[in-house]
C-alpha cells in the first residue's frame, strides 16, 4: 500500500505512474498564492467545502481541515485522502480518482466519536514506521487523548469513542508523530506536542512528550517522557537563538493510569521545559535523518500586546538532535523566532512540514496580535543557510467587494491572520510528479449554513468552510 504521510513524510511504496493531469477540481478559486521569488509555484485546487462530489452529493467537506494523509486505494486505480477537521472533531475520507479528482466522501469519525477538537495528525505506514494507523490528537484540555484509527475502517465506527490510547498520555495535544523505523531500532518512538499555554491552572505550560515502547506499533505498553534541560532550567526564554542546549527526556511514571492533571504535576516536579504551546512536530526526511526533529512553540500573550514572562509571545521553531546511542538525550536549539522583530517575522507558527533540505513553517495568526503586520504565511527555512523567507500567503482581496461578500461572512477578513494553514503533505511519489505537495487551509471567515453539521452527528454545528490545494515545484 503506497502512502503519503502528513508532515511531509514520503510515500515509500515506490514510484507510481504519473497522474496524467492535475486540474482545478474545486468550484472555488485557490485561497493562496506564492510570495516574491516563488512565482514558479503551480497551484491548483483539490477540494473546498462548497463542492458536490458525484459519488456522494450530500457529503460536505468540513471546515478547518488540519492533519491529513494520502494513500493509494487498493480497490481502485485512485487514491484516498484522510483528513481530520479540528473544530468539528471529525475525520473524513475522500476518494480520489486516478487523476486525483475527488469523487466521493464520508466520515470515519464524527464529532461524537472524536469528543475533542482534533488538530494535526499522522498517517503512519508499515513501510515508514513499522505499523499502520491514522493517529489524530485531541486538543480540548488536559484530559484529551490520541485516537488510533484504521484509515480503511468502516464508517459504522464513526461514533466510537473507544479508539483512544491512554498510554500516550493525556494533554491538550496537537500531533502524535512516530519516528521512522530506520532510526527506531525495532522500538516505537512517538513525539507529541502539548498545545498548552502557561496559566495559574496549568503551570507546566506546554511540553514536548515522547512515548517509547519496546515493540514497533505497540501503543499500549510503553513509557511516557517529557523533555527537560540537563541543568534543570525549565524557563523557555532562557534559551537563545544561536546556542545549543543539553536536554534529556525524563519519565512520567505510570502515565497510562494518570489523569492529565496528574501528568502536569509530574512535569512540574520533573522540571520539564515549559514551552508556550508546543504544536506540530516533524522529522527530517532521508535515510538515517529521522532523529533530527523540529517542533513549534506558538507563543502566548494575555492581551495581544504584552509577552508572558519566561515564554515566547510571537513564536519559535526548535530543532532537537536526538543522540543515536541514547535517544532519550540530545541537543536543543532555536532556529527561528518572531520575538526579535515583532509583527514582521514569525507570527504564531503552528504546523510544520520538514523535507530533506527545508522546513516549511505554517502560521496561525488568528490570535490577532495588535502589532501583526502580515497575514498568515508559510515560511521556507533553508537548513543549509539557516535562513528563512516567506513562501506562501493567503489571498484575502480586501479591496475586492465580491471576494469579501463571498468569503467574509464573519467580518474578520480585514484583520491580519484571520485564516490559518493546516497540514502540508508531500504527495510527490504517490502521484508520480516530483515536488508536489498538498496544503490545507482554514478559511475561518468563509461561513455558510450549508457547511454546518457536516459530519451529521449534531455534536458540533460550526459552519466554517475549508480548502485543500495542490502545489507543484516545491523545493525539497
Amino acid at each position: 500500500m503506497s502512502v503519503a504521510i502528513v508532515g511531509c513524510k514520503d510515500n515509500n511504496g515506490g514510484e507510481n505512474p504519473p497522474v496524467e493531469t492535475l486540474e482545478n477540481y474545486s468550484k472555488e478559486p485557490a485561497f493562496v498564492f506564492g510570495m516574491p521569488g516563488f512565482e514558479n509555484l503551480k497551484i491548483t485546487t483539490l477540494i473546498s467545502s462548497s463542492d458536490k462530489l458525484s459519488g456522494s452529493p450530500e457529503f460536505v467537506f468540513a471546515g478547518q481541515p488540519d492533519g491529513a494523509g494520502f494513500m493509494k486505494d487498493d480497490k481502485s486505480d485512485g487514491f484516498l485522502m484522510i483528513s481530520n477537521h479540528e473544530i468539528t472533531q471529525s475525520v473524513s475520507r475522500v476518494y480520489l480518482d486516478k487523476n486525483f479528482k475527488p469523487i466521493k466522501g464520508e466520515y470515519i469519525m464524527d464529532g461524537t466519536g472524536g469528543s475533542t477538537r482534533l488538530c494535526s495528525a499522522t498517517l503512519a505506514s508499515t513501510e515508514e514506521h513499522g505499523f499502520s494507523a491514522f493517529l489524530t490528537a485531541g486538543e480540548s484540555g488536559e484530559e484529551s487523548m490520541v485516537h488510533k484509527l484504521d484509515p480503511l475502517g468502516s464508517v459504522a465506527q464513526r461514533s466510537d469513542k473507544n479508539r483512544v490510547k491512554p498510554a500516550l498520555g493525556k494533554a491538550s495535544m496537537e500531533n502524535a508523530v512516530p519516528l521512522p523505523k530506520d532510526v527506531s531500532n525495532g522500538k516505537t518512538y512517538i513525539l507529541i506536542g502539548e498545545d498548552q499555554s502557561y496559566g495559574s491552572g496549568h503551570q507546566s505550560a506546554g511540553q514536548l512528550i515522547l512515548y517509547v515502547a519496546d515493540q514497533q506499533g505497540d501503543l499500549d505498553n510503553g513509557k511516557l517522557y517529557a523533555l527537560k534541560r540537563s541543568n534543570n532550567d525549565y524557563i523557555e526564554t532562557n534559551m537563545k537563538k544561536g546556542s545549543s542546549y543539553d536536554v534529556e527526556f525524563v519519565e512520567i511514571p505510570n502515565a497510562k493510569k494518570k489523569t492529565g492533571k496528574e501528568i502536569n504535576q509530574a512535569n512540574i516536579e520533573n522540571k520539564a521545559i515549559r514551552f508556550s504551546r508546543v504544536e506540530d512536530v516533524d522529522y527530517r526526511k532521508g535515510a538515517g535523518n529521522g532523529r533530527e526533529v523540529y517542533f513549534t512553540a506558538t507563543g502566548q500573550s494575555g492581551d495581544g500586546e504584552t509577552p508572558t514572562e519566561g515564554f515566547t509571545m510571537w513564536g519559535r521553531v526548535y530543532k532537537l538532535n536526538m543522540d543515536a546511542k541514547d535517544m532519550l538525550k540530545g541537543k536543543l536549539e532555536v532556529i527561528a523566532e518572531g520575538d526579535s522583530d515583532p509583527g514582521n517575522n514569525l507570527i504564531n507558527p503552528d504546523n510544520l512540514c520538514v523535507t530533506e533540505n527545508f522546513v516549511y513553517i505554517q502560521e496561525d495568526g488568528d490570535s490577532y496580535y495588535k502589532a501583526a503586520k502580515h497575514d498568515s504565511y508559510i515560511w521556507q527555512y533553508n537548513m543549509a543557510t539557516k535562513t528563512y523567507k516567506p513562501w506562501l500567503n493567503m489571498k484575502h482581496e480586501r479591496n475586492n467587494a465580491d471576494w469579501q461578500k463571498n468569503y467574509n461572512q464573519s467580518g474578520n477578513l480585514q484583520k491580519f491572520g484571520s485564516w490559518e494553514f493546516g497540514a502540508m503533505t508531500d504527495v510527490s511519489k504517490l502521484v508520480g510528479i516530483p515536488n508536489t505537495f498538498a496544503v490545507n487551509i482554514h478559511s475561518h471567515t468563509w461561513q455558510d449554513d450549508k457547511f454546518a453539521n457536516a459530519d451529521g452527528s449534531g455534536a458540533v454545528t460550526n459552519k466554517e468552510g475549508g480548502q485543500v490545494v495542490i502545489i507543484r515545484n516545491v523545493q525539497r
